[in-house]
């Protein structure tokens, strides 16, 4: 009996540590897709020359469904000026953008390390710029 006793304590102890791994693994594959959307709507930025209304609401759309979150927790921020290509070089061409999406667990078990639910989250954010490709 206190053979049993003694494994189930040890397993309580390590059973985090693969469910962490596991969160982590998922974590991960949010974090690509995200990354996959954002990349395929900064494509058609360039082509537009901004994000354009459409393109931010497109991009609002995969990440909601996806992922089943508020429309409200999704942060995009963007220029609202359109961009054009030019023969040089121009800092002015660039298209900023930022996208700032939750990312609602970190920690698997987080009673075991008491966090709580309010401190189990943080905002997954991608912020970059891209050369216009839109011609006058």
């Amino acid at each position: 009996m206190k053979d049993f006793i003694v494994l189930i304590a040890v397993l309580i102890i390590l059973l985090p540590f693969p469910l962490q791994y596991a969160l982590e693994e998922y974590n991960h594959n949010q974090k690509s897709e995200i990354q996959s959307y954002v990349y395929t709507a900064k494509e058609k930025a360039k082509q537009e020359g901004y994000f354009t209304p459409e393109i931010k609401e497109q991009l609002i759309d995969n990440i909601t469904k996806t992922f089943h979150i508020e429309e409200s927790d999704v942060h995009i921020t963007t220029e609202k000026v359109r961009k054009y290509r030019q023969s040089k070089f121009n800092e002015d061409n660039l298209i900023y953008y930022k996208i700032e999406v939750p990312i609602r667990k970190i920690i698997a078990v987080p009673i075991l390390w008491g966090i709580g639910n309010d401190e189990n989250k943080t905002m997954y954010t991608i912020e970059g710029y891209a050369a216009s490709e839109a011609i006058q």
